[in-house]
């Protein structure tokens, strides 16, 4: 928790400290008023007092409620203004600090935990934050200020309090020991509820097409009600202390008036008012320590909670990602939009075994090459390393004559065009879909955006729809086909200009016709641009300079269509797979 809390700015600490202030002048005035209390039981009592005297006690309890009222209100907008400041940067850090993991680091924690550390548990924090100012401060300020003020005033007395505050301490501890696992365990809980939610809304359709609902709603069932039955257990616990914490307060106010009339009772003539006065000032006295342990108690229903998320995000924070990144901008002139890749080697995290083997070749500029095999093979794998979105574990990628690992991310990025395997729409027009992100060019102007899907073959369904280039896209393209969202996929990347075209099975959602005229039309447009192209269709590698056919992770031949076919026994399986003789021959 402390770790967190470090990470609050200078100004946040001179608005702590300034509340620290107006605390320390409420506590003040609070236990002020008992003097003043003692004060008109003392005239009330002793014959021929004035009445001015009594109504100027009163004015100053009055002064001191009306004071301690405004200091209360200044330390709640300087808490609040605190709490709020400090989870918008801890978001902040959060998102920037998950946004430049590698893909290695996102499994790690898994993006329902993701997002309940950026929201939830921020909350928590939030909330510990205005409330521990309010209270966590201001409670052991009043407690010893108030033993301090009472100290002198009662053996007798102090003994009642001190064992009242013994059983009050037993009462946490135990509560503590049974509530704290549940606290710890309550976020890893709301990991696997949003988990559960995020799965049943991404495959609906999936859901819906297998009659799973059913299926569905048991797993949210489960993880709901272990969620649930977590709170409930926390909340009894809780529950338990309010009562006797109200039990030991009246307790405490019957044992001192108990042996304050005992005193009184053996006292001579002259001690009673004095005994009678100092009951008083002690009960008032005594109810502020057990208020300011009742303040700290509130604060243990928060704070166990709240250092579990400080951990969370913490282990966020200090994660670090485990690709450095170089400074370089630029290739080797004369290198550039060339890709080489040298016996370049992979295995992801705790596998037992590569996924690639060995891997070698190389694409110069302005060539395609090709990637086929059978599901699993890695092919996706391999052209994931050339932007980095793993890295290799053994062998050099090169790019421009130069290892990916020595480029500056950005700049390496601003060097491809990538579209993947699943094409992602993400909320806004078609326009800032297709100029999306910053190629380092500066900004996309309108004619770039329609040139772009012009040669994804897009301007047919885009041009019909109500805005045209500024119709609206849904939330991951809910309001388009799949054909439609891999071409403005595919005007994506195009419209960055980059050396290197990346495309993940980027056609499969296309007809054949569509596939052939986009492919004609991107080889014209973009014929100084190196490609890259993974897929499961012959006809869509036809005509690539390079094919590379993979088999186990592992290259089982290399060359062109025909060189292929005459070549290598898995590409002819493939090809005879989807194509007849006559058009192998062709």
């Amino acid at each position: 928790m402390l770790k967190i809390l470090k990470r609050l700015n200078r100004r946040e600490w001179v608005q702590a400290g300034i509340s620290l202030i107006f605390i320390v002048a409420q506590v003040w005035l609070d236990l002020k008023l008992p003097d003043y209390m003692s004060e008109i039981t003392r005239l009330t009592q002793t014959p021929g007092s004035d009445m001015a005297d009594i109504w100027i006690a009163g004015g100053y309890m009055v002064l001191c409620a009306l004071g301690s009222f405004a200091a209360a209100v200044v330390v709640g907008f300087f808490a609040s203004r605190i709490a709020a400041s400090f989870s918008m940067r801890l978001r902040s850090l959060l998102f920037n600090q998950v946004d430049s993991f590698s893909m290695e680091e996102i499994s790690r924690f898994s993006t329902a935990s993701l997002i309940t550390r950026s929201t939830n548990d921020v909350t928590q924090i939030q909330v510990l934050i205005t409330m521990g100012l309010q209270m966590l401060v201001k409670a052991p300020i009043m407690a010893v200020w108030a033993v301090t003020k009472i100290s002198g005033k009662g053996l007798e007395w102090t003994a009642a309090t001190g064992i009242t505050v013994l059983i009050l301490v037993v009462m946490i501890g135990i509560l503590m020991s049974l509530v704290l696992p549940k606290f710890k365990k309550m976020q890893i809980l709301t990991d696997n509820l949003n988990r559960v939610t995020m799965e049943n809304l991404s495959g609906l359709r999936v859901v819906r097409a297998y009659n799973a609902e059913g299926y569905q709603e048991d797993k949210f069932e489960e993880a709901n009600g272990e969620l649930t039955a977590a709170q409930l257990y926390t909340s009894r616990g809780m529950a338990v202390m309010l009562p006797v914490m109200y039990l030991l307060m009246s307790g405490l106010t019957l044992a001192v008036y108990w042996i304050g009339a005992y005193l009184i009772n053996g006292a001579g003539i002259m001690d009673k008012l004095t005994i009678f006065s100092n009951m008083v000032v002690f009960s008032a006295y005594a109810m502020q320590i057990i208020m300011s342990f009742m303040m700290v108690v509130m604060l243990f229903v928060l704070l166990p909670r709240a250092a579990v998320s400080a951990n969370r995000i913490n282990e966020v924070l200090d994660t670090q990602t485990s690709m450095r990144e170089g400074t370089l901008t630029e290739g080797i002139p004369g290198q550039e939009g060339e890709i080489t890749f040298k016996n370049v080697s992979f295995r992801y995290p705790g596998a037992e075994d590569d996924v690639l083997h060995d891997i070698s070749f190389s694409v110069k500029k302005g060539e395609t090459v090709a990637f086929i095999g059978s599901t699993g093979s890695g092919k996706s794998t391999l052209i994931n390393l050339v932007p980095r979105f793993i890295d290799a574990t053994e062998g050099d990628i090169l790019v421009g004559g130069v290892n990916v690992k020595e480029y500056a991310q950005e700049a390496l990025n601003n060097k491809i065009g990538y579209v993947p395997q699943k094409a992602v729409m993400f909320k806004g027009t078609v326009s800032t879909n297709v100029a999306f992100g910053d190629s380092g060019l500066g900004e996309t102007s309108e004619s770039e955006v329609k040139r772009a899907v012009r040669i994804a073959q897009g301007s047919d369904f885009v041009e019909k729809m109500e805005g045209e280039y500024e119709a609206e896209i849904a939330q991951g393209g809910s309001n388009v086909s799949g054909g439609q969202k891999q071409r403005l996929a595919i005007a994506r990347a195009i419209c960055r200009n980059p050396e290197i075209y990346i495309f993940d099975d980027s056609f499969s959602a296309l007809d054949y016709k569509t596939d052939r005229m986009l492919r004609l039309e991107l080889k014209r447009e973009t014929s100084g641009a190196t490609s890259m192209i993974v897929a499961q269709r012959i006809g869509t590698i036809l005509d690539a300079d390079q094919i590379i056919v993979l088999e186990d992770g592992r290259i089982v031949g290399k060359g062109t269509h025909r060189e292929l076919l005459s070549s290598c026994e898995v590409y002819r399986e493939i090809a005879m797979s989807q194509l007849s003789e006559e058009e192998l021959a062709v």
